[in-house]
């Protein structure tokens, strides 16, 4: 297939994400299962795609840097083409600039005019010239540059900055900007790891055993495995392994009735299940009816049995289910700063603002949650972000209200391999820089 296809779906892919609010993970997974692309487009497709996310805000300043026209005046769908193209420009070694090009000016015939396919093939083609002297801003305003460089948000740079230091937020959100690992987890219940490692062999999927988790692997050259029939008859299911952490957090026993209040998509409770062998029961509640249907699929596609789904508003208390629980499970709603390699639309869809209203909305789902645990149970807390102030803060002031909760060491619930140095307190952070996982916040709490 031409390579000029694939390059037209990634700007189609773009224009639905950027202008229309898609979901850049789920965008690319609904195109391309449709779409009738070779193997090596659909990797085309998902580099242009998101390294053009990634980059965008550092693209975006380059724009400014070379066009005769101001940047809010271009129209937003050849804007599209333009950002596209920079990145293939500056970012692929692979393929030629005259064709980067002369694709570009195509697309801007065929989607917009004449008129805008002139000014693509001018200022694409000025890029290309100075590729080599485009350089930064200066670094005197530190957030600034760093923001521009490494198409952080500036908000975001003043955040990270003041947890963690020049240094390793730089090392933070360049990690960001490298594509993350696909990594699946074999269902226990179904078969084993060498099994479906053979199964994948055979359909020329190469991969590697997980970082992290026995269960593991990480899948190499595709970045699509839901269609084959092992993934259709149960055997695993994709899910980053600092996700899997959470459950072995918990540390669930077969005939423990747990409570995951927040569970869709249900990737954490199907795990769970699988420690427990499927034994005892576990309440999986969400606020939308559509996200339990996902649940409920997952669980048959699993050959789960022991997972009830319930429609209920985690923040508000269910008396009937006060000091019934072994383990409760509050995967908070988050800012999602740890998946910004995943998910690189995010960087533009948060506002500052969010924060404070997220703060609290945790804490409310933590506190109503807790009483749901008996003497001696298990209270786990996690985030898919690197906001302290929704992780370690929310846990210290959920602490500090609660004498009778208290946080317990997690040193040997972890494997031996991993960098933790909070885990005797009970609690860890993982960063994609140190950990070459989404960045994750786990804390293992018990009613005394």
């Amino acid at each position: 297939m031409r390579k000029n296809w694939a390059r037209e779906e990634a700007y189609l892919i773009l224009n639905n994400i950027i202008d229309k609010d898609a979901y850049s993970n789920i965008e690319l997974r609904r195109r391309l299962n449709k779409s009738n692309l070779t193997k090596l487009d659909k990797a085309l497709v998902t580099e242009i795609v998101n390294g053009t996310l990634r980059n965008l805000i550092y693209i975006d300043w380059v724009i400014k840097q070379f066009s005769k026209i101001k940047e809010e005046k271009i129209k937003s769908n050849v804007k599209n083409i333009i950002r596209s193209g920079i990145y293939q420009i500056l970012f692929l070694d692979k393929i030629p600039d005259s064709a980067v090009c002369n694709e570009s000016v195509e697309l801007a015939k065929k989607y917009d005019n004449i008129g805008s396919s002139k000014f693509v093939n001018g200022l694409l083609r000025n890029v290309s010239r100075n590729k080599d002297n485009i350089g930064y801003p200066d670094k005197e305003n530190l957030e600034e540059y760093l923001s521009i460089k490494y198409s952080h948000p500036k908000w975001l740079m003043e955040i990270l900055l003041d947890h963690y230091g020049v240094d390793f937020t730089e090392e933070l959100i360049k990690s960001n900007n490298e594509p993350p690992p696909l990594t699946i987890r074999v269902n226990r219940l179904k078969t084993h790891k060498q099994e479906v490692m053979d199964i994948l062999e055979s359909y020329d999927i190469k991969c590697d055993d997980g970082l992290f988790n026995e269960e593991a692997l990480i899948i190499k050259g595709t970045s699509s495995i839901e269609g084959i029939d092992i993934f259709k008859k149960g055997y695993f299911s994709v899910q980053d392994e600092s996700s899997m952490l959470v459950s072995k957090v918990m540390n669930p026993k077969p005939g423990w009735m747990i409570m995951d209040v927040c569970s869709a998509p249900g990737g954490k409770a199907a795990h769970m299940v699988e420690l427990m062998n499927n034994e005892g029961k576990i309440i999986a509640r969400d606020i939308y009816k559509h996200k339990l249907e996902l649940i409920n699929k997952a669980c048959e596609r699993l050959g789960i049995k022991i997972v009830d789904t319930q429609l209920f508003d985690a923040r508000n208390l269910d008396e009937s289910y006060i000091r019934k629980a072994d383990g409760v499970l509050v995967d908070a709603p988050c800012s999602g700063l740890g998946l910004l390699r995943r998910k690189p639309d995010l960087r533009w869809k948060k506002k500052p603002n969010d924060m404070d209203e997220l703060h609290n909305l945790q804490y409310s789902i933590l506190r109503s949650s807790s009483h749901y645990l008996k003497k001696g149970g298990v209270l786990v807390y996690s985030t898919c972000t690197l906001n302290k102030k929704e992780n370690i803060d929310i846990v210290k002031r959920f602490l500090g209200d609660n004498e009778d909760f208290c946080l317990d060491s997690i040193e040997g619930l972890l494997p031996q391999n991993i960098y933790a140095p909070n885990a005797k307190e009970g609690y860890i952070e993982l960063y994609p820089n140190i950990h070459k996982t989404d960045g994750f916040f786990i804390a293992r709490m018990i009613k005394k």
